[in-house]
């Protein structure tokens, strides 16, 4: 066996019980097949079996006490996986499903994601399988401050910066980075996504969606096309599906498709500007549920239970760029093949690791335009990056100006991507490309500090 599957066989040994980090290892190091010859000091330092082992991982019990007084006891982790290029940077989630091999999994995918980005983080991630869905204010708030109550102690400016994630968006953020505030007695940039007042950046709620449609024009514009007079299909509805249909429309495209976990709208007419103003009403003050948007509007189909992908291949409905921006594997092969079917060329992953190994595969045989998650939707963590800068230099940046960081953080990676892919055989394999581009600054990292 080569050495990337003797690594690939020693963490389906090591680590039973977790596919998703699984899968994620495999990504990964099967598109760094190519390094292996090019590099044999990689090799010499087991460079390649030292990356899949997180530096550190912990994990925490959370009891808190909800609005009946009754205790409740969820569990809490933070997975500190390589710091080669900077301290450990990434979400936390809040969500039924967390779990440790979730974690890792985002934690893995974070190394080469933040490295793309030009800025210097390190990967981890984190959260608890603690659901804030259906929870009063006051319970998520007694819940966040357990929660912090022991992460605190591990994260730090220069250790450890935490984000939000799924089920971490403003109001959580402010109830951590209150308690964390109120133990050490320290306004550092310790958590990013913070509030404006007390030192968030402009357009990091944006980021991720507008990163991911402008890496979506990169890739477009290879091939002479671009956004404007597209169809576009968004899974979610969420803060990244939300930003990333005001890009679409400011870019000219029409989004027809938002979901969330109850099911799924079409709105053939589009999701325009005034639909939107709407929808993050709904979504980010009501915390209502999707089904409220075609209950508003007339002409807009509700599938319940149903996703966006189900839709799409039950219902033949045209799109020529696809954003997945739910969760991991919302996308299998039957629904890659539902996608090429209705015209689809482009799809650009708003979720972390939205797309199954076959339907990557798929993808790629189909000559899609494929925008790995890892390079796609990194323009969050990128601007995280960039509220990192500021809060350390006290100040604070115009929105034009960090969207203009934001858009040539993007440019740059999109051309990583692609040098990394010519230099190593490939020419236009985006997961390739992002995969190597991430992994080469991390693994010469490593290599300079010797074996620690």
């Amino acid at each position: 066996m080569s050495v990337i599957q003797d690594v690939i066989a020693m963490v389906l040994e090591k680590d039973p019980g977790q596919p998703e980090f699984h899968q994620a290892v495999k990504e990964v190091l099967t598109t760094l097949e190519p390094t292996v010859s090019k590099h044999p000091e990689f090799v010499k330092a087991r460079i390649f079996e030292r990356i899949v082992i997180p530096d550190r991982v912990i994990m925490f019990r959370v009891p808190w006490v909800d609005d009946r007084g009754e205790v409740q006891v969820n569990r809490g982790y933070r997975v500190q996986f390589s710091n080669a290029i900077g301290p450990y940077k990434g979400g936390l989630r809040f969500h039924p499903s967390v779990n440790l091999g979730i974690i890792k999994f985002l934690g893995f995918e974070q190394i080469f994601k933040n490295s793309l980005t030009t800025l210097p983080m390190g990967g981890g991630k984190g959260g608890s399988d603690f659901d804030p869905k259906g929870k009063s204010d006051n319970e998520v708030m007694h819940f966040c401050h357990a929660f912090m109550m022991e992460l605190y102690r591990h994260i730090g400016p220069d250790t450890d910066v935490p984000a939000g994630d799924i089920g971490v968006g403003g109001r959580e953020i402010g109830y951590l980075y209150g308690c964390y505030k109120k133990i050490v007695n320290d306004n550092a940039c310790v958590l990013t996504g913070k509030g404006i007042e007390y030192g968030g950046s402009l357009i990091r709620p944006e980021a991720t969606g507008y990163g991911a449609v402008y890496f979506a024009g990169e890739m477009m514009a290879t091939r002479g096309e671009e956004i404007k007079g597209k169809v576009a299909a968004v899974s979610g509805s969420g803060n990244v599906a939300q930003y990333t249909v005001e890009k679409v429309n400011q870019l000219g495209g029409k989004v027809v498709t938002l979901s969330d976990s109850n099911g799924t709208i079409v709105d053939e007419a589009g999701i325009d500007e005034a639909k939107l103003a709407y929808l993050l009403g709904l979504k980010n003050l009501r915390r209502g549920r999707i089904k409220e948007y075609a209950d508003e509007y007339k002409g807009v189909e509700y599938y319940a239970g149903q996703s966006v992908w189900d839709v799409i291949k039950d219902h033949s409905l045209h799109v020529d760029l696809a954003f997945p921006s739910a969760t991991e594997n919302e996308i299998c092969v039957e629904y890659a093949q539902a996608l090429v079917s209705n015209g689809c060329t482009c799809v650009s992953e708003g979720a972390n690791m939205p797309s199954s190994l076959d339907a990557i595969k798929l993808f790629q045989e189909e000559d899609v335009l494929y925008g790995p998650a890892k390079a796609a939707n990194a323009g969050g963590v990128a601007t995280s990056g960039l509220e990192m800068s500021q809060n350390s230099m006290r100040l604070s940046w115009g929105r034009e100006e960090v969207d203009s960081r934001l858009h040539q953080i993007m440019k740059s990676i999109h051309k990583a991507c692609l040098e990394a892919a010519q230099t190593y055989g490939r020419p236009g394999d985006y997961l390739m490309g992002a995969n190597i581009a991430g992994f080469i600054k991390v693994a010469n990292a490593m290599m300079a500090y010797g074996v620690v």
